[in-house]
C-alpha cells in the first residue's frame, strides 16, 4: 500500500513538498521509490544553485532505470541531503524522512497552489 501523507504537497512527476516558513524539503513519493526498486545513486544540485519551477533539479538512479526530478517550485538550494551520498537507498526506506533529497528557499509562494493535495495526488495514481 502506497503511503500518502494529508500534510505534503505533491507534483504529477511525483515529488512531494513540505513547506516550512519560506523553505520547502522535497523527496520523491512512496509511490515513486516503489516503482523505481532499488535506488543505487542519487545526483543532487549544489546549494547555492537556483532553478525555475519545471527544470531538471536532480537524477535518482536505481537497479532499473534513472529518473530525473523536476523542481516543483522555483527558488534557491539551500540544504542536500548528503546521507545519500553513502546511502541512497534511504529513498526507498524512508521517502518522507530520511531519504528527502533537498530544500530550496522559494521565490513566488503562489507557486505552492499549482501544487496537488494528497486526496488530488492520490486520486491521479488510480
Amino acid at each position: 500500500m502506497t503511503e500518502i501523507r494529508d500534510d505534503l504537497l505533491y507534483t504529477e512527476n511525483d515529488e512531494w513538498v513540505r513547506k516550512k516558513d519560506s523553505v520547502v524539503r522535497i523527496g520523491i513519493t512512496d509511490y515513486a521509490q516503489e516503482h523505481l526498486t532499488d535506488v543505487v545513486y542519487v545526483e543532487l544540485p549544489g546549494v547555492g544553485e537556483r532553478f525555475e519551477q519545471g527544470d531538471e533539479i536532480a537524477v535518482v538512479e536505481s537497479v532499473k532505470s534513472v529518473s530525473e526530478i523536476y523542481a516543483p517550485v522555483s527558488g534557491e538550494i539551500t540544504a542536500v541531503n548528503k546521507e545519500l551520498e553513502g546511502t541512497p537507498e534511504l529513498v526507498n526506506e524512508s521517502p518522507y524522512d530520511e531519504g528527502w533529497l533537498l530544500e530550496m528557499e522559494i521565490d513566488d509562494e503562489m507557486e505552492l497552489e499549482t501544487l496537488l493535495r494528497a486526496a488530488a495526488y492520490e486520486a491521479q495514481l488510480d
